[in-house]
């Protein structure tokens, strides 16, 4: 079947225009298209497994727009994801993605070592922290930890407001929960001024994808029971994210790759069916939203579209639409609001050179427009953008929700 699907490769080429890997690099074996070709010949046993082809492999953001623009309807997505899975088989793993890997195989391990890393935070000296890089990331840039993990800092079921019009499950994400918690309280109380009850499975644990990316299929997959049991018996009308990649994770991978597995893919599809990012049910329910009225100065912004709200919602047009209704906004578009920044889960830290010239393009176009806040709905994107501004280039990065919620009306 593999074989099959990538053999419908017509090699026409328009991959090659909408790899952000490509554009940096113009190498053909570091294109889509070239990158089958590896694969087909792997499997066909006429390429033997080295430490290049690993690399060339691995040398991808995961991005989905090959796949998305894809004529032939080539899943390369999941083609990649796999060949990662046997280059990690035959050429083993680097250590710190093994940690990586190790941390976020098991919640508590997750909570652990955020705890630890929140703790050692406080201790950097200044000088070093200014001097070293995490990747293309100087480590004075990082963000601080949240001091309470987002779970552990409000109840399972959450009520609204007012009157009560439906309940939804919140799938928080490793990142809301561990690092950006000012994502997470923002949407918990917009949902709680819609109306909602609100559903914060205790039991959720990381979405898998990371694992996915680096070739630990075995240690993912009991990520995805865990999720699925923890947000299947719940009475909910949406399941929601806040980040886009845990959305491509629940809404694409989690039916595949159970199916794939041999087991019935019913709770995977059914909790599929109901997944939303946040911004769209924000637009959705954007009726219910009560401004406050004494705000009267508008706030210039100017957007990123994450590459999986692009490719796997297509929701980055829904939240522009949304952004222009909102009173309170004077929005700014870039040249680039939708090419990718180079964060790319991990690829900030493995390549970042290559990382490095995109998000420098980007931070460019953003200061042109001349905007004071810059907003993306991907903590890896707000990660890697906020990572690599400058003190004074005057942006400050924003999940869209920490926005919306700043200007609703005091119920």
């Amino acid at each position: 079947m593999t074989q099959k699907l990538i053999q419908n490769c017509g090699k026409c080429g328009l991959c090659l225009y909408v790899c952000p890997v490509y554009k940096i690099l113009k190498k053909e074996q570091d294109s889509p298209r070239g990158k089958l070709q590896l694969i087909k010949a792997y499997d066909n046993k006429d390429l033997a497994s080295s430490p290049l082809l690993k690399e060339i492999v691995s040398k991808c953001l995961m991005c989905g727009s090959c796949a998305a623009n894809c004529p032939s309807g080539i899943n390369h997505y999941s083609k990649f994801m796999e060949m990662r899975r046997k280059m990690v088989e035959s050429q083993g793993q680097t250590p710190a993605i093994k940690s990586l890997i190790y941390l976020l195989g098991r919640e508590h391990r997750l909570k652990f070592g955020a705890g630890l890393a929140r703790t050692g935070q406080n201790f950097i000296p200044d000088n070093f922290a200014g001097k070293y890089k995490f990747g293309s990331i100087p480590l004075k840039n990082f963000p601080k930890l949240n001091s309470i993990p987002l779970r552990k800092a409000n109840d399972e079921v959450i009520l609204p407001y007012k009157k009560q019009i439906g309940t939804v499950v919140y799938f928080t994400g490793c990142a809301t929960n561990y690092l950006y918690d000012d994502t997470g309280f923002a949407f918990i109380e917009i949902l709680k001024h819609m109306g909602y009850t609100i559903i914060i499975p205790k039991d959720q644990t990381c979405c898998s994808i990371p694992l996915l990316f680096h070739g630990a299929a075995d240690k993912a997959f009991k990520n995805i029971i865990a999720n699925i049991n923890a947000i299947k018996n719940h009475d909910a009308d949406a399941i929601l994210v806040d980040c886009s990649t845990c959305g491509e994770a629940l809404k694409n991978e989690y039916p595949r790759f159970i199916e794939n597995k041999g087991y019935d893919p019913f709770e995977a599809k059914k909790i599929s069916s109901k997944v939303m990012d946040a911004l769209s049910f924000i637009d959705k329910n954007f009726d219910r939203l009560e401004f406050d009225s004494s705000v009267k100065e508008k706030v210039s912004v100017t957007y990123h579209a994450p590459c999986h709200t692009r490719n796997s919602f297509g929701s980055h047009k829904i939240f522009e639409n949304l952004i222009e209704k909102l009173p309170f906004v004077n929005y700014k578009k870039t040249v680039d609001v939708d090419e990718c920044c180079g964060g790319g889960g991990t690829f900030f830290y493995e390549y970042p050179e290559i990382s490095k010239k995109m998000v420098d393009k980007k931070i460019e176009n953003a200061k042109a427009v001349k905007a004071s806040l810059w907003l993306t709905d991907c903590p890896v994107c707000r990660m890697n953008i906020a990572g690599n501004l400058n003190h004074n280039d005057n942006l400050q990065v924003l999940h869209p929700l920490t926005l919306i919620h700043s200007a609703l009306k005091q119920i």
